[in-house]
């Protein structure tokens, strides 16, 4: 018994001890710092005269970015598209209208404005749109392993498109297919800049 209560007895003593030694020595994060004495007397204050010849320094100019501006406030209404007119010879007027006597009463097939199934594409711009098409393959295979390496999404880009315009064109859309392949090229044209 007498072993523990010795024991007991050190560890309090060097608690205590601890205890004394924190609580002596303070905080260390809050310095205390000197409060300043009072000001007895004001201290005039002197002017010091500015010279007169002091040479003109400009500014550099600063290379400021654009002022932005509110997309909604400026956005211009959108006006609704016109159908083009269509200006007629007289003489096919003339024409129509012997042909529209002798053929009764129209029918509401034949009304103004209804839908066609389309005709043939414009030959031009099919033969415009392969033309492209076919630039654009071999410049494709033309660019250096290195490029296609360092530009890989660019690259891709203008395969797709080039792939879209050739689908297009073997489905008889020879407009979207110079639409794609005019796309595709321009994504070249900057891939070989």
């Amino acid at each position: 018994m007498k072993g523990t209560s010795n024991i007991m007895q050190k560890i309090a003593w060097t608690t205590l001890w601890f205890g004394l030694t924190i609580g002596l020595a303070g905080c260390r994060h809050k310095p205390q710092l000197a409060p300043l004495p009072p000001v007895m007397a004001p201290v005039a204050l002197e002017e010091i005269p500015e010279p007169d010849n002091l040479p003109m320094v400009e500014a550099p100019p600063e290379n400021l970015p654009p002022v932005p501006v509110s997309t909604e406030a400026g956005k211009p209404k959108r006006k609704k598209k016109q159908p083009p007119k269509v200006v007629v010879p007289a003489e096919s007027v003339a024409d129509a209208q012997v042909a529209n006597a002798a053929a009764g009463p129209p029918t509401p097939d034949a009304a103004v404005g209804a839908l066609t199934a389309g005709g043939e594409t414009n030959p031009q711009t099919k033969q415009e749109a392969e033309d492209l098409i076919v630039s654009i393959d071999k410049r494709l295979n033309a660019l250096p392993a290195q490029k296609i390496e360092e530009q890989k999404a660019q690259v891709s880009k203008v395969r797709n498109f080039w792939k879209d315009a050739q689908e297009a064109l073997k489905s008889g859309d020879a407009e979207g297919a110079k639409t794609l392949a005019t796309k595709a090229k321009l994504l070249l044209d900057d891939l070989e800049k």
